[in-house]
């Protein structure tokens, strides 16, 4: 029987030991070679895009010979205005993209021994920079469309008599949202959140290019991608699969992310869930890539994503 590839030693490039001994030095180097890699490592203005620039000697700081301005190698990128080490962030990464089902806070915190809350907003940065690639992306050819609730649980009551039906709407908390994936056979998972099933026909069809063959199930919040597209569906009340027509891939990617909420953060705010649908199919998206290759890509992203508007500062705004 072939090996799995995650068992394989092609899988593993990264070594967090070697990142754990790096120099302050040798790491900074390597957040420059990241951020800049389409220019050797040479800096780029953030501001004008000049690639000519002094280097102060006392400081890490570089001043842009176009516009005067100075910059380091964070400015302008979700890690701007960062207090820990280079290798500490470094070694953040590296432990996030290796958490097979995902990285809650706290064990970030206590892997790296900062506060709760600064793991809590790293982590957050990273998955708002891994989602960043996806906002503008589309699926084509043969798309797999389904949706599946999260939140809002209700605990049952101790006596069987005093149960409810929690399948009925007055028994709801009304905090339950749907994530609604679109995944390629044998390609990538774009997920978004929504209120209703229903409400996800208009941004389906938005991110599903003209001429694609789209699978669903026999809820009829998709009967209105028939007009739209060739739409192949599937009772899922009599089979999981009809011939061709199934939902297979789009199945899987809701049993990572419902593993990652059940196994890893045990609950998912309805607030933050589009971001840790995000990160799951980002994690789905580069399962066959190597650790190490997944370190360089999501440091790419985090380096290449502006200042973060919803992070920047948010335990402070929400003190104030």
């Amino acid at each position: 029987m072939a090996q799995h590839f995650l068992l394989s030693a092609s899988a593993r490039t990264l070594s967090l030991a070697k990142v754990m001994r790096l120099s302050d030095q040798e790491a900074y180097d390597a957040f420059k070679a990241l951020r800049w890699h389409e220019n050797d490592g040479n800096p780029i203005c953030p501001r004008c895009g000049c690639a000519e620039a002094y280097e102060y000697a006392s400081r890490r700081i570089f001043k842009c010979k176009g516009c005067h301005s100075q910059f380091s190698v964070t400015t302008a990128t979700i890690f701007a205005s960062r207090k820990l080490a280079y290798r500490d962030v470094l070694a953040a990464i590296a432990l996030f993209v290796n958490g097979a089902k995902g990285m809650s806070a706290l064990q970030l915190s206590r892997d790296l021994d900062v506060q709760y809350k600064t793991a809590f907003v790293l982590a957050h940065k990273l998955r708002e920079a891994m989602g960043e690639e996806m906002k503008q992306a589309k699926v084509s050819g043969d798309v797999e469309v389904d949706g599946a609730y999260f939140g809002g649980h209700v605990k049952p009551a101790n006596r069987k008599a005093d149960r409810k039906d929690l399948r009925l709407k007055e028994n709801r908390t009304g905090k339950r949202r749907v994530v609604v994936v679109l995944r390629e056979r044998n390609g990538r998972s774009l997920p978004f959140v929504v209120k209703h099933e229903a409400d996800a026909v208009p941004t389906i069809e938005a991110r599903v290019a003209t001429g694609s063959t789209v699978y669903a199930d026999e809820a009829s919040s998709w009967d209105a991608l028939h007009a739209t597209y060739e739409t192949k569906r599937v009772n899922h009340s009599v089979e999981f699969k009809d011939k061709d027509a199934c939902t297979n891939e789009a199945e899987s990617f809701f049993s990572r992310l419902r593993r990652a909420e059940i196994g890893t953060h045990h609950h998912i705010s309805g607030r933050y869930l589009d971001q840790y649908a995000n990160e799951m199919a980002w994690r789905e998206n580069n399962r066959r890539v190597s650790n190490g290759g997944q370190f360089v890509l999501a440091t790419v992203a985090a380096l290449g994503c502006g200042v973060s508007r919803d992070w920047k500062g948010y335990w402070q705004r929400k003190a104030a």
